[in-house]
């Protein structure tokens, strides 16, 4: 199982979420980037049915791949 974790950090006057390299959109305040974190890590963790999903790499790429369902990783959120 793999372990993602979400880091609450400034970004671009404002504050963000980073998860494995990529960055939230912008929030005006840390308590607003850390309930959106909080948020997406908890849906992380859903056991659901397999779907298709896409996701954007650190470096901009997109990958479409079919996620298993019971496949889920743990989460942590930081800072």
């Amino acid at each position: 199982m793999s372990r993602l974790v979400y880091e609450i950090v400034e970004h671009d006057g404002g504050w963000a979420y980073r998860a494995d390299g990529v960055f939230s959109e912008t929030f005006p305040t840390h308590d607003l980037a850390r309930h959106a974190a909080d948020r997406a890590a908890r849906e992380q963790r859903l056991s659901d049915t397999d779907r298709g999903i896409s996701w954007e790499d650190k470096d901009g790429h997109w990958h479409d791949e079919i996620a298993a369902g019971d496949d889920r990783p743990t989460t942590e959120v930081k800072g």
